[in-house]
């Protein structure tokens, strides 16, 4: 299973990567967990400093903008 993290403190931004991601999980045809982490020491120690992030399987996809559903699904099938 993928794991996806979703990094940054609930903002509006935050929420359209995690709805961003969810329907990549949907094109992709992959099985994967999304996991928000909000709390900024979590988030620093990523070495993110601009939210939201987006993490998969560990590699930093994203930092600092909205993805595309598109463009997650692209790294989904990459993992």
């Amino acid at each position: 299973m993928i794991r996806i993290e979703v990094l940054g403190p609930g903002c509006a931004n935050c929420k359209r990567v995690e709805a961003n991601a969810r329907q990549a999980i949907g094109m992709a045809g992959v099985e994967a967990e999304i996991v928000k982490v909000t709390d900024y020491r979590e988030i620093a120690r990523h070495g993110i400093l601009a939210t939201p992030g987006l993490i998969i399987d560990g590699v930093i996809r994203s930092y600092g903008r909205v993805p595309s559903a598109g463009d997650i699904a692209g790294w989904l099938a990459e993992a």
